[in-house]
């Protein structure tokens, strides 16, 4: 049976037992608590709350969902990120009996398929400072399997219950169904509305408690995942072997026993999720919904480029991708509108990617195949040395200066059995936070986000930069903003074009020479009237007062190179900062460009 038939007899099953089919909702769900949807009863939610159903009390449908919290066991036999869930849903129109009877005559009748056992709540095995322990054992749903003739039937704590989505909602107790080694279906009583008590608890260790309160009308929400089921119901071993997986990403999915099956999985996985997210409209960002699109794009290139697979095999496999899930199922035929988007949506973020990845891989391998982790030193040099942990620090740096996401750091390192200190690493995020907001709220000059040595020295990089770039291309290239922190600098200014390889290259070599050359950078204290009659550059926007400080980057004879208005703090001779490499340029709005550069080898 292939996977269209299966999601289908599933639908057609609960509507013949007095359920309405409702289709899939969107990826991006109307709870702000949380980024996705990661399963199907979020879009029923307020109607386990006592808000009447416009389907009626009992409803059936296969929902697509995105889940990241396993991501990094993608690429084994089961899990995903994107999945689409099967579910039947009940709001106060039957509970336990007949939601157990409905699973068992579908999985046994329906398919032919033997139960291996079933699990059901207790709390014996809770902690009792735990915020369910409370809840009484579930011996009517052992009591109605018993009667349905499962003898292995196993009692389990808060693997068997589930919920609430988001910060509070319905939840309750739940049974579990294994087939063939694997749990296969989760049906979940929707008992009780819980919510956090606002109040603190010595017996949670400081935790904050929540409070559980019998619902006014119980539930049934149920959710078993269709690739799961096709594994099964098809014989294969892994889900990657299913249709859903063979048929639209055959020029991805390798045989397995191949050296790159892992690439190649968590490759077609992520391009699945991709094509769903961006196809309810969601773009790549810093943060939130964003931001998870953005580490998905970027983790597949990774993997994509380890398949040695050309540019129009990756279109082709995603645009078999929209047509197989356009064409096969009624709730996703609007995504065969979506093309031109999709691909649009995922070369933009690739050609972003790839103007830092092919540096940043380089640096992360000094010595390939051996792992090099990348210590950073004061100052900026780099030094290599074997290690079996990569430290937080330099992940982040690789994460802020070439754009790895910590997923991508994690992948490279796994091959060579290597760990990321993952907590350090999430301390140099909340820092760098902190320093953006400071920066943000004017704490320090000229768009410094702090004043240590590797920032000072940034800074006049910046201003031979900018001077370059009018060198370059003309006085009317001006500074439209900036943001300097220790790791890079980074300029907006006005360009109407993508600057070519061979600009690129003539800037840094520019920057390169003046630095070599050891300028001397002086300021002086002037008139705001004569430092516009010199015209030195100001930043657009910037208000200046009547007495401003002017820096002047220039060799001995005098000869000046850079002159800006600027509050400093700066290096004394341009000797000091090493040798300058840009690591991105890229649009940022209509007319203004945007450059990130960095500093290796300063003293």
């Amino acid at each position: 049976m292939d996977s269209s038939e299966l999601r289908q007899k599933f639908l057609e099953f609960f509507e013949k037992n007095r359920h309405k089919i409702v289709p899939s909702s969107s990826l991006l769900p109307t709870d702000p608590s949380v980024l996705f949807t990661t399963a199907g009863m979020q879009q029923f939610k307020p109607y386990y709350l006592g808000e009447k159903s416009p389907w009626g009390p009992n409803v059936v449908s296969c929902q697509k969902c995105i889940r990241t919290s396993d991501i990094e066991e993608v690429g084994d036999e089961r899990h995903l990120t994107f999945f689409e869930m099967l579910g039947n849903f009940s709001f106060g129109g039957y509970f336990k009996k007949e939601a157990i009877e409905l699973a068992y005559k579908f999985i046994v009748e329906e398919l032919g398929l033997t139960i291996d056992y079933v699990t059901v709540f207790s709390p014996d095995n809770i902690d009792k400072k735990d915020w369910r322990k409370n809840v009484p054992e579930d011996k009517e749903s052992f009591k109605i399997w018993h009667d349905l003739g499962i003898k292995n039937i196993r009692k389990e704590g808060i693997d068997n219950f589930w919920g609430p989505t988001g910060d509070e909602g319905p939840c309750g107790p739940t049974t579990e169904i294994y087939v063939a080694g694997l749990e296969m279906w989760n049906i979940v009583f929707n008992e009780f509305l819980c919510s956090p008590a606002k109040v603190f608890s010595e017996n949670l260790g400081g935790q904050e408690d929540k409070k559980l309160e019998k619902l006014e009308t119980p539930g049934v929400d149920t959710g078993m995942g269709l690739e799961r089921l096709a594994m099964v119901v098809q014989d294969k071993k892994n889900v990657f072997e299913t249709d859903l997986f063979q048929l639209p990403l055959k020029n991805i999915i390798l045989t397995p026993g191949g050296a790159d099956v892992k690439d190649s999985r968590i490759a077609a996985d992520h391009l699945r999720a991709i094509v769903f997210l961006i196809g309810d409209g969601i773009k790549p960002s810093n943060k939130g919904a964003g931001y998870i699109l953005r580490r998905l794009i970027r983790r597949t290139i990774i993997h994509l480029d380890k398949l040695f697979l050309p540019q129009n095999i990756i279109e082709k496999t995603i645009k078999d991708l929209i047509n197989y899930y356009g064409k096969h199922f009624v709730d996703y035929k609007s995504i065969l509108g979506k093309e031109y988007e999709v691909l649009s949506v995922f070369n933009e973020e690739r050609e972003k990617f790839d103007e830092t990845k092919e540096m940043g891989l380089k640096e992360f391998y000094k010595r390939y195949p051996q792992l090099k982790a990348q210590r950073i030193e004061p100052g900026g040099e780099i030094k290599a040395f074997t290690s079996q942990v990569i430290s937080g620090k330099d992940a982040f740096y690789f994460h802020q200066t070439y754009g790895f996401t910590l997923d991508i750091i994690k992948d490279l390192s796994s091959i060579h059995i290597v760990n990321v200190d993952e907590k350090e690493f999430e301390k140099e995020f909340k820092k760098h936070q902190e320093l953006s907001k400071t920066a943000s709220a004017g704490m320090f000059k000229g768009g410094l986000a702090d004043d240590k040595p590797e920032t000072i020295k940034l800074h006049t990089a910046h201003h031979l930069l900018l001077a370059a770039l009018q060198e370059l291309f003309g006085k009317q290239v001006k500074q439209k903003g900036s943001n300097i922190n220790s790791e890079r600098l980074r300029i907006d200014f006005s360009f109407d074009r993508k600057l070519t390889d061979e600009e690129k290259k003539k800037i840094e070599d520019m920057v390169n020479e003046k630095i070599k050359e050891g300028l001397d950078v002086v300021k002086r204290e002037m008139p705001i009237e004569e430092a516009e009659k010199i015209s030195a550059q100001m930043e657009f926007g910037v208000k200046y007062g009547n007495t401003v400080s002017v820096y002047f980057i220039k060799d001995k004879e005098g000869n000046v190179f850079s002159k800006e208005f600027c509050g400093g703090p700066h290096v004394k001779n341009t000797s000091e900062l090493g040798n300058f490499k840009i690591i991105k340029e890229e649009a940022i709005s209509s007319g203004t460009r945007r450059i990130k550069a960095i500093l290796e080898n300063s003293k």
